[in-house]
């Protein structure tokens, strides 16, 4: 990958991960210019927004956790909503890709993401241990998400208007 498709890819994936995020109707925006040129295919695109998700969950936690380190518990539940706050379009599609991946190569990529998320959650929630994770750790964390969808709403963001520098640097990207 040579370095101008690799910023080529990060532009692409931007504008995928904002289009998400303004529809929040969980379907793969797969029709945002340069996806079909830059991405294989949906789980070449899929995989990137799910290594997007998880970026954005680990940072949240982190700083969860700097902010509230007497209850790890509702700290990585929190986490977990402010994650799905700053990425409801991303959340949105991964949640519709784990009920129909439309794909045997997607469903398990996403059996696998989910699981390895769940992990994350219960270590970092100090529910499980590297020595249990593989078994305790996905049944936990899996608690600690339903916990943390409950009465939590998915919300697209608001487009906002875009300036005449914000049209400029997008014509350059082009």
């Amino acid at each position: 990958m040579t370095w101008h498709t690799f910023h080529r890819r990060g532009d692409v994936l931007r504008a995928v991960v904002n289009e998400a995020n303004l529809r929040c109707d969980g379907v793969l925006p797969s029709d945002v210019p340069g996806v079909s040129e830059t991405f294989a295919d949906d789980l070449d695109l899929i995989g990137s927004l799910q290594l997007r998700w998880h970026t954005a969950l680990a940072g949240h936690i982190e700083t969860a956790l700097g902010e509230q380190p007497d209850d790890l518990e509702e700290a990585v539940m929190q986490a977990w909503r402010d994650a799905a706050d700053a990425l409801p379009g991303v959340r949105a599609v991964l949640d519709a890709r784990r009920v129909e991946p439309g794909s045997d190569r997607i469903a398990a990529a996403m059996l696998t993401a989910t699981a390895k998320e769940h992990q994350m959650l219960a270590l970092m929630a100090g529910r499980a241990s590297h020595l249990d994770v593989e078994e305790r750790g996905t049944r936990v964390g899996a608690q600690l998400e339903r916990t943390a969808r409950e009465g939590h709403e998915l919300r697209g963001h608001v487009a906002q208007p875009r300036t005449f520098l914000d049209r400029i640097k997008a014509a350059l990207v082009a």
